[in-house]
């Protein structure tokens, strides 16, 4: 899906008034002039960050629902369902940092081993979807900041998706897309 360059605009408000009305316990408040390409079908993830550290990260790899739907339903599993983590408390939110991002439709990469995946996946650049069977992880671009090493990105991802490191069968799958992202000022 592509959206304007300054979506983030409309995004990262949309993001923190869904989790806002939900810890207040009331409704969210109407985007106003909602722009047309939030009713276009998308797919995002919302990552929550407090003190630098993770706090919750949803989202979804294809559009199947509107962005705008999306971004606020994400926003709500970021901070209320992440298994990871408890529950946002109401006190917390005003520490925490959202960054939303939207992704392109997910492209197959043509990867028989471990080497060819390396060699066809571009840090800093690509998010990667890695599947065997009935497992699968994903990684955000934004994850090469933290795993700059090809090998070790992608090792990290096999252990996320619960498959064995370093082994390729020949029903592992990769798929990679870019994101737009956008992060709130701290």
């Amino acid at each position: 899906m592509s959206v304007p360059a300054d979506a983030g605009g409309v995004l990262l408000p949309l993001a923190r008034e869904a989790i806002t009305a939900r810890l207040e316990g009331r409704a969210e408040r109407p985007v106003v002039d909602e722009p047309a390409w939030l009713a276009a079908p998308g797919a995002a993830f919302v990552t929550l960050t407090a003190s630098g550290r993770l706090r919750g990260c949803i989202g979804s790899l294809q559009a199947h629902r509107p962005l705008g739907e999306d971004v606020r339903e994400n926003a709500l599993a970021a901070a209320l369902r992440d298994p990871r983590f408890q529950p946002l408390r109401r006190d917390e939110l005003a520490g925490v940092r959202i960054e939303v991002s939207v992704l392109s439709p997910p492209e197959p990469v043509e990867a028989r081993s471990t080497t060819e995946a390396l060699a066809a996946l571009r840090p800093h650049v690509d998010g990667a979807i890695l599947s065997d069977g009935r497992r699968r992880g994903t990684f955000l671009p934004q994850v090469w900041e933290q795993l700059s090493d090809p090998a070790e990105f992608l090792a990290h991802l096999q252990r996320k998706a619960g498959l064995p490191i370093g082994k390729w069968t020949s029903s592992t799958r990769l798929e990679r897309y870019t994101v737009s992202a956008w992060e709130e000022e701290t």
